[in-house]
């Protein structure tokens, strides 16, 4: 569509802060046609090579994209504007949010031993005994551990890996549909993406060696509870997949396994196949507390010593509190209880909307996690329906590189007795839909 803001500058700087400008401050809103560098270049006066320029460096940076003969466009989620998620309507059932349950969380207490007085952590910033633990925790599902660090979350340590072994335009593989922020990330990082198609047992491997036939750098994927289409590698699938990764050494694999001990289903760990560059991602922000920024990893040497590096340049350390708590927790064994009844739980819940569906015919995709992801031909109609109804569910254009449209429900906090309520309104809102557009 065309935009009303008015791009001001008169050198390729100036242009590009002008956008970026206009981006951050809501004037031009994702998806906001800039105009041709032509017409851009003669309305300000400049060669059209200035405004070029300007278009290459907000590509570069993630806040603009190319869609070809459709011209320059903001981008769906621009590195200097924060895309959080639309607020929940009063009076609605939030099913889009992906949050774990509250009431299946432990309270947080911190540590009673704080650090005395001030010091650097920089020459020990792990501690040892939760080190530890975390080879404890690897360990039994075959994933090495001589190497391990921690970092502020997954998001903080892919970003921080991406950014170090990649260069502006470099390719990624994601998962499509995949994880949003995760795909925000690459794109705010000037990094191309490279959808791979996905199904119940994760990435298909000959949709993975097309993207590394087309030379990407990483991959980026999840082992199990693969948010949003729910799946999980099997041992036949991990193999396969593991073949075709070691065709290509030099590529950086990230194994994000965010759900991990309420994912409700067995590893099968690229990280545990003998790949030259990789990283095992886990974070407990699912089972001990979304204020948890934390993350521990498992690595091959190489890629410690430049996330390591990096960091060490930067934040240095991971709060030695925030460790402290995360032990404690890991360690304690009422926490433990509660975890494994989440995972119970979350199965237990996400299985009743699955089998709530399949009895009224309606597919959908979900053997780990908490998530179910439904297939529809049209998100818009299927969202607002199931707002008629009360229910608030995430449309799948978040989540999508090259799949067929979806939608997401999230079923953390989903009784059974409330999946029979919500698989009856989504099918009288797919008939409504039919009925509407063709459906």
């Amino acid at each position: 569509m065309a935009t009303q803001y008015g791009i001001s500058g008169t050198t390729a700087k100036g242009i590009a802060s002008s956008v970026e400008r206009g981006v951050a401050e809501g004037a031009l809103g994702p998806g906001a046609a800039l105009p041709p560098v032509r017409r851009l270049a003669d309305e300000l006066g400049v060669s059209p090579g200035t405004v070029a320029t300007a278009y290459k460096e907000l590509r570069r940076r993630g806040i603009v994209m190319t869609r070809g003969r459709g011209g320059t466009v903001v981008a769906a989620a621009p590195s200097v504007a924060s895309r959080r998620p639309p607020k929940v309507p009063d009076g609605l059932r939030d099913l889009a949010g992906g949050h774990p349950d509250p009431r299946l969380l432990p309270h947080l207490v911190p540590p009673s031993r704080l650090s005395p007085g001030a010091r650097s952590h920089r020459s020990t910033p792990r501690l040892a005994r939760l080190e530890d633990a975390v080879r404890d925790w690897l360990r039994p599902d075959g994933v090495p551990t001589e190497h391990v660090t921690f970092a502020h979350g997954a998001l903080d340590l892919i970003g921080r890996l991406l950014s170090v072994e990649l260069r502006p335009g470099d390719a990624v593989a994601m998962e499509d549909p995949g994880y949003h922020h995760l795909l925000d990330l690459v794109t705010a990082l000037g990094l191309r993406t490279v959808p791979v198609a996905v199904d119940d047992q994760g990435l298909r491997p000959e949709a993975l060696r097309d993207a590394l036939r087309a030379g990407v750098r990483a991959v980026v994927c999840s082992p199990r509870a693969q948010n949003p289409y729910g799946g999980r590698f099997s041992a036949e699938r991990r193999d396969a997949l593991v073949a075709v990764l070691q065709e290509e050494p030099e590529v950086l694999v990230v194994e994000n396994d965010h759900a991990s001990a309420v994912a409700d289903a067995p590893l099968h760990a690229l990280a545990a196949g003998g790949l030259a560059r990789w990283v095992h991602v886990r974070t407990v922000s699912k089972f001990l507390g979304t204020d948890l920024r934390w993350a521990a990893a498992a690595c091959d040497p190489i890629t410690l010593a430049r996330h390591d590096g990096r960091m060490l340049l930067t934040s240095g350390w991971v709060s030695h509190l925030l460790q402290e708590t995360v032990y404690e927790l890991m360690t304690d064994d009422d926490t433990r209880a509660l975890v494994a009844r989440a995972q119970d739980t979350y199965a237990l819940r996400r299985n009743a909307l699955r089998h709530r569906l399949a009895e009224r015919g309606i597919p959908c995709h979900s053997v780990s996690g908490m998530n179910v992801w439904v297939p529809v031909r049209d998100e818009s109609a299927v969202v607002n329906g199931l707002r008629s109804y009360g229910w608030w569910v995430a449309a799948g254009a978040r989540f999508r590189l090259a799949s067929a449209p979806g939608v997401r429900i999230s079923v953390a906090e989903l009784e059974p007795s409330d999946a029979v309520r919500l698989a009856s309104d989504f099918a009288v809102v797919l008939g409504e839909s039919e009925a509407t557009y063709g459906g």
